[in-house]
């Protein structure tokens, strides 16, 4: 699905969540798995103008990589249609100095990708999940020219995981978050207002102790908790 078209609607979030201070001054292509992260991930850039590309599969990113010249492109190892794995192998043959960091929900590099010199930086979302300084550090890595693997994929360990018991309110707010909605969309859903859409987020953080929301849907599909 190509949302492209629709990135006016997407508003930086009132949570002061930002997921990346890493500057980047050249066109963004961003391919995830669902509207969740597509939203997330537009609202994470300062200049959201700079994304010429969120959609849901890799073959509508491709289709925008071969209409113009981008400088980073970031994806899930899982799409709604495709492999983000396979999308960088093909981006790369379509723009050799493309920058490529992939977020790998499945928390692996598949075995035939792990020494594919095409593939410069990969965050487990292990990592990712009570600190996003690994995906801002894979950023910097691949704008300098050099490879990443955040510490999971470099140890093959993954962190413990401490799950919380989540209130019916709770869980109703995580799974209004992984459906990509807004603090404004939750309201309606919930039929509260805006405000108070606001404070049930900010109190499902506090409880998965995360600091944003893709944390929080990232630890909520980790412990079983919700799916995307």
């Amino acid at each position: 699905m190509d949302f492209t078209p629709y990135l006016d609607t997407f508003q930086s979030s009132s949570l002061g969540e930002a997921l990346l201070s890493v500057s980047v001054d050249g066109k963004i292509a961003l391919a995830m798995k669902g509207r969740f992260f597509l939203r997330c991930f537009c609202e994470s850039f300062e200049h959201q103008n700079l994304i010429g590309c969120a959609v849901t599969d890799a073959k509508s990113c491709l289709h925008y990589l071969k209409e113009q010249d981008f400088q980073l492109l970031i994806c899930t190892d899982f799409l709604e249609n495709g492999n983000g794995f396979e999308l960088v192998h093909e981006a790369r043959k379509l723009q050799p100095s493309l920058k490529t960091v992939v977020l790998a929900l499945g928390d692996v590099i598949p075995v035939e990708f792990s020494d594919a010199d095409w593939l410069q930086a990969v965050v487990a979302e292990a990592d990712f999940v009570d600190d996003q300084k690994p995906l801002e550090a894979a950023i910097i890595a691949v704008m300098g020219n050099h490879g990443y693997r955040s510490v999971s994929l470099r140890s093959g360990q993954l962190p413990y995981l401490s799950c919380p018991r989540l209130t019916p309110r709770e869980y109703e707010v995580l799974d209004l978050l992984a459906s990509g909605l807004s603090d404004r969309e939750i309201a309606e859903k919930l039929i509260v207002s805006e405000e108070t859409s606001r404070t049930y987020t900010k109190r499902l953080l506090r409880t998965l102790e995360v600091n944003n929301r893709v944390q929080a849907v990232l630890k909520g599909m980790r412990c079983g908790m919700v799916k995307i």
